[in-house]
């Protein structure tokens, strides 16, 4: 790694210029994470900054036990570190709790470097779901994965406080955006289906909590937009409701706008991005009175979604809500000030304490 002068580090602290994100979440996976980090990488640069993303992709993989999707690096270390080094950044994100981000934190820690993480995903509660692992050890390792960095960066205000009463510290408010010119509530699809229609749309996998939208008894139309593991398995046990596989792009947007209603059956995202999309998209929102659709239409939800404890009267309740309050609520939230907030987040690599000593000794 290049020696930084007194005026590197000077620099990193007016502002950081060469920011490295490493993720085990990253193209061609599709979810949350992903299009975070990509759009804020974006908006970064143009920021003037320069971002670099390692993912999974540049290293040898193997398919995720249960989730063949998404792809593990494997022994990623010697190569992470020469990818580290070979960018020099100014500052290091953790994104995830992978095998990328175990290597990452265990290089930066021997090096003495300072890094900030983030808590995308309720990582113990879908281990719980898949394995029956203990929730009080997932936990206690994830407050040891985050606790080393210099912040953890939440989505969500009752994320927080919630963390927070785990026993996790630093914690560093980080909320989402939407990208308003890709979802509108025009084009929309003619999907040629019984109205109303009710969609899902996200990942087809069991943490998502997809038999509480498909067990519903409602008029009209059940739509599943995504793909997954527990995709063939529900397309046999709901005959009846349409499964239209992954979409991407502006075929995404107009599944989103062709619909009536947006369902998000989740008890367990972080914040719930999908939620915006479909705000964007001019679509009301059903959904249970949980972190994410709390913090997005407030605990006296706004005149644009529904929650309930009971997700069919949620979804009833959402088929009344004038769809044309939905984008400019959706409006509010700017890619551009999630993108800010994450930069002022950031840490220089080499932290307040190298900065002081450099400083007696230069």
């Amino acid at each position: 790694m290049r020696v930084r002068s007194r005026s590197d580090t000077l620099q990193a602290f007016s502002g950081l210029q060469r920011i490295l994100i490493v993720t085990d979440a990253w193209a061609p996976q599709v979810n949350g994470v992903v299009r975070t980090l990509r759009t804020i990488t974006h908006e970064i640069q143009g920021m003037g900054k320069t971002v670099e993303i390692i993912g999974p992709d540049r290293f040898n993989t193997v398919p995720m036990p249960s989730y063949p999707e998404i792809r593990l690096a494997i022994l990623p270390a010697r190569k992470l570190a020469r990818l580290i080094e070979a960018f020099a950044p100014d500052a290091l994100h953790i994104a995830t709790e992978g095998p990328l981000g175990m290597a990452a934190r265990r290089y930066a820690i021997r090096n003495g470097f300072t890094f900030t993480t983030a808590f995308h995903t309720r990582f113990a509660e879908y281990l719980r779901a898949r394995t029956g692992m203990p929730l009080r050890l997932t936990y206690s390792w994830l407050r040891w994965f985050h606790g080393a960095g210099a912040g953890m960066m939440v989505a969500t205000q009752s994320l927080r406080d919630e963390m927070a009463v785990r026993g996790f510290r630093n914690i560093r408010a980080w909320s989402r955006g939407v990208d308003l010119q890709a979802f509108a509530p025009e084009p929309a699809e003619d999907w040629q289906l019984p109205r109303p229609i009710f969609v899902y749309v996200g990942r087809v996998a069991v943490e998502k909590n997809l038999r509480a939208f498909l067990d519903l008894s409602l008029p009209g139309s059940k739509l599943v937009v995504g793909d997954g593991p527990q995709r063939k398995s529900l397309e046999r046990a709901y005959p009846d409701a349409h499964f239209a596989g992954a979409r991407h792009g502006a075929a995404l947007a107009s599944a989103y706008a062709g619909a009536d209603v947006f369902v998000f059956p989740s008890r367990t995202d972080t914040f719930g991005l999908v939620v915006l999309e479909a705000l964007a998209s001019g679509l009301p929102v059903a959904a249970y009175p949980v972190t994410g659709p709390l913090d997005i239409l407030g605990a006296a939800p706004a005149p644009v979604g529904a929650l309930d404890a009971d997700l069919r009267q949620a979804a009833l309740a959402a088929l009344t809500i004038d769809r044309s309050a939905c984008r400019p609520y959706a409006e509010s939230y700017s890619w551009t000030a999630c993108a800010q907030r994450f930069m002022d987040n950031l840490v220089p690599m080499q932290g307040f304490r190298t900065f002081s000593d450099q400083s007696e000794t230069l």
